[in-house]
């Protein structure tokens, strides 16, 4: 008898900590601004709207990079040391009535890149919570996941994901199709769980 009051009970616990984590988005307005040059970051986006739903926005500058890579590689370098902040042509209007806000980029020379930062730097987002997301071409998130939570200083900044994406240096670009794309999304899935992101 003290073993059935027992499985009820644990079965009652997991009906409410299922149905708690069912809809942790409920409620709030999302986000998902993301940077992308090879579509990659982009793919990964649109999975995530897909999964949360939120407006989805596309960070363009009003000079936008070479189509060069090299000639990218040595404007993003030089922007880094010198830390200048390229200018947005995206706008974001009423960034105030956000809650949660998905930042997605591309690894580039191991760090975050500038219009990116340019994002950070520009709209308050004190109080609000940060959702770090990342491609790269298999050598990691380097120091861009420390950097969003230095220029978030105000914002609770979450568990970031990262997949590979594509080599651009080696031509290799969009990746993200085929059974790639479906490794993908049950990789985002199963990180919006843990984060208690999903919808």
């Amino acid at each position: 008898m003290k073993s059935t009051f027992l499985l009820i009970l644990i079965g009652a616990f997991c009906a409410l900590t299922f149905r708690s984590d069912a809809q942790p988005v409920a409620g709030k307005n999302v986000l998902i601004v993301y940077l992308s040059r090879t579509n990659n970051t982009k793919a990964i986006a649109q999975i995530i709207q897909k999964e949360v739903g939120g407006t989805l926005v596309s960070l363009k500058l009003v000079k936008p990079y070479p189509e060069n890579y090299k000639a990218t590689v040595d404007q993003v370098s030089a922007e880094n040391e010198s830390g200048f902040l390229p200018p947005l042509k995206t706008k974001i209007d009423n960034i105030e009535k956000y809650d949660v806000v998905f930042v997605g980029f591309p690894t580039w020379g191991m760090k975050l890149p500038p219009p990116m930062k340019s994002f950070l730097k520009q709209y308050n987002l004190k109080g609000k919570t940060i959702v770090p997301f990342n491609t790269n071409a298999g050598y990691g998130v380097g120091s861009t996941f420390d950097t969003v939570k230095e220029l978030c200083p105000n914002s609770k900044v979450l568990e970031g994901f990262t997949t590979k994406g594509g080599v651009e240096r080696d031509g290799v670009l969009f990746v993200m199709q085929g059974e790639k794309e479906i490794q993908a999304k049950g990789e985002v899935r199963a990180w919006l769980k843990r984060i208690k992101m999903l919808k």
